[in-house]
């Protein structure tokens, strides 16, 4: 983690940065949280994250404590005190400092809290050979759009996963995928990559995104729609996708292979797709792919 964090207006040792016992995000999980990939310096699709937490902030209805120009402002200056090039740039916004009662506080100011940890891909030799996952009966809340800090249950399935030693928890609710633990998921079968669409039972990924757009620029096959449990471990492959682990292949399930066990070779595509994106849009700062 780099030294130093905002908080609330101010670049600090992070020894330093402290709240109040009685802050909402602290009492409740009374909150907002974003993370923005920063490659070589330059936050990845700022734009886009910010306006999902702009919206975040609306459903939960808490105030954006700041305009988009001193968001930026504030990103660039936290990214400007780490010593490193890549990083995984976290910032969340909770509703501030009351009395503990369930109902909104009338006239309090958001706490605004930022922290920056260098970007770390996954290693070649798992991309090469694959993860492991585990699955889990999706228990969580039904507004998994809005991208909150109150995390338990993304934490108890990932657990499910962390205690096997594997990757990722995969997520069903009600006989249907919806994503994992702390990533979205997508399917492939007959050479047709397919992924669950977005709803507010799957948080909208910004690597999601990124992945569709790859696949639909190269003219792969692409389908959204419900896709079944069965249907999923009949797959000949399967990914996860999110900022850090960009694309991975997921070569197990539940101690059964997936496909022959390996990544396949639409997967293999995919992340060479996803490396050159990441080479010439990414580190170049770009927001969008050249048509």
């Amino acid at each position: 983690m780099g030294d130093m964090v905002f908080l609330n207006g101010e670049i600090l040792p992070i020894e330093q940065a402290k709240i109040p016992v009685l802050d909402r995000g602290f009492i409740f999980g009374d909150g907002i949280y974003e993370l923005v990939p920063v490659y070589s310096r330059v936050p990845f699709r700022l734009e886009e994250h910010l306006t999902r937490l702009e919206r975040s902030l609306r459903e939960v209805r808490i105030k954006n404590p700041y305009t988009r120009a001193e968001w930026r402002d504030v990103i660039q200056r936290l990214i400007a005190a780490q010593p490193f090039e890549d990083q995984g740039l976290y910032f969340q916004v909770t509703r501030g400092v009351a009395k503990r009662d369930h109902a909104f506080p009338q006239g309090v100011e958001p706490t605004v809290f930022a922290m920056s940890n260098p970007l770390v891909s996954p290693p070649a030799a798992l991309v090469e050979r694959g993860a492991a996952a585990r699955s889990a009966e999706d228990f969580r809340w039904q507004r998994c759009d809005i991208k909150s800090i109150s995390l338990i249950g993304n934490c108890l399935l990932r657990q499910v996963s962390a205690d096997a030693g594997e990757a990722e928890t995969i997520l069903f609710r009600d006989g249907r995928l919806t994503e994992a633990s702390a990533s979205n998921v997508f399917v492939v079968k007959s050479g047709v990559i397919q992924a669950p669409p977005k709803s507010q039972l799957i948080l909208p990924g910004i690597t999601y995104d990124v992945v569709v757009e790859l696949a639909q620029g190269a003219g792969m096959a692409l389908e959204f729609r419900d896709i079944t449990e069965a249907e999923v471990r009949a797959a000949d492959e399967l990914w996860v996708t999110s900022s850090s682990k960009e694309v991975l292949a997921i070569v197990s399930l539940d101690g059964r292979p997936v496909g022959d066990g390996k990544p396949g070779p639409v997967f293999r595509s995919m992340y060479a797709l996803y490396q050159e994106f990441k080479r010439t849009v990414m580190r170049a700062g770009r927001e969008k792919a050249a048509a």
